[in-house]
């Protein structure tokens, strides 16, 4: 979440300037969940313990049964990149929790027209819309919208730019919890196109704050100057020394959209030096994680993928989880 304030009166819970520093949730007039970087241990925690419960019945059960909880409300998905996992996962959270949604695309709304973005975030806001999802290639549009929103109206950042994905975080770390437990002194490594990874950036925030070490590895033309010293991570272009001391393993897609010049020669060199196969894990035991979608042969080869050691499919599975905990989260004064 980042859990945002409107000038709170400041009191012994609730101070009025918080220099970036973990608040607590009762202290905010307004909650949004704009990234991870404010998160508290406890908030994460207490949002994968929720997916839990939530999982669980989904492993239970053939149909997930219909809960009133955010019965009343109404939910906009507004995703201006294209997105399956993450938008699909949000619908059915917000279906499962008994809200009504509208989902949009740029594509088919009066944006193509010239309307600009916030002139579409008013008119929906007209129609008392109670909580916006939004994916966006910029960095900083769910804050620009939380900035000029009232209240009510929750803001959840499904993605913006190569800033933060903290939803994808959180399920992330849920599905790494379930499979090795407490995360604390745990060594994960990202690996891969860390330079245009949100998921990277929420991961780090999250991943530090449950006390795991943390390596990103790949291309140094993949990872931006200084990013070691401002995440106070390890930093490494050289996979093979550092798998035998890893606990998990993250991998990223090569986002070929997002490059504007070519950061790497071909992509069966990346294969060769950074893909996760087979042979290059006979002498570790992490798991495998990777947010999708996958350049099969590339980032991970379809065995590795899909086999015993990887947790992408659980991960699918939590995306509808952890976004219910959220959505729940958001609203649970409201409906308390």
């Amino acid at each position: 979440m980042t859990v945002r304030e409107a000038k709170p009166a400041r009191t012994k819970e609730a101070p009025a300037h918080t220099n970036g520093k973990e608040v607590p949730i009762s202290a905010h007039v307004r909650k949004d969940l704009l990234g991870i970087e404010h998160l508290s241990k406890s908030d994460i925690l207490g949002l994968v313990e929720r997916s839990n419960h939530f999982n669980d019945e989904l492993s239970r059960i053939e149909r997930f049964p219909h809960r009133d909880t955010l019965a009343g409300l109404t939910v906009a998905n507004l995703f201006f990149e294209n997105s399956t996992r993450t938008r699909t996962s949000f619908e059915l959270a917000e279906r499962r929790l008994g809200a009504d949604y509208v989902s949009l695309s740029p594509a088919i709304s009066s944006l193509t027209k010239g309307e600009s973005l916030l002139d579409t975030v008013k008119v929906l806001e007209a129609m008392k819309l109670d909580a916006i999802v939004v994916r966006h290639s910029s960095a900083g549009v769910p804050q620009f919208l939380a900035d000029r929103l009232p209240a009510h109206v929750r803001i959840i950042n499904a993605g913006d730019g190569a800033h933060e994905h903290p939803t994808q975080a959180l399920l992330d770390a849920a599905s790494l919890i379930e499979r090795i437990g407490d995360l604390a002194g745990k060594h994960i490594l990202i690996v891969g196109d860390i330079r245009h990874s949100r998921v990277a950036r929420s991961n780090i925030w999250l991943l530090k704050k449950l006390g795991a070490a943390i390596t990103l590895v790949g291309p140094r033309t993949l990872l931006p100057k200084d990013i070691g010293s401002i995440f106070d991570v390890r930093v490494s272009d050289d996979l093979e020394p550092e798998l035998s001391g890893a606990d998990a393993i993250i991998a990223l897609r090569i986002q070929q959209e997002r490059q504007t010049s070519g950061l790497f020669p071909t992509l069966q060199e990346y294969h060769e030096r950074y893909g996760l196969t087979k042979q290059r894990l006979k002498n570790t035991s992490a798991i495998v994680l990777h947010p999708g979608p996958i350049n099969l042969g590339v980032e991970l080869d379809a065995n590795v993928a899909y086999g015993e050691r990887s947790l992408v499919l659980k991960q699918v599975k939590r995306g509808v989880a952890i976004r219910m905990a959220v959505l729940e989260w958001l609203f649970e004064t409201t409906n308390t």
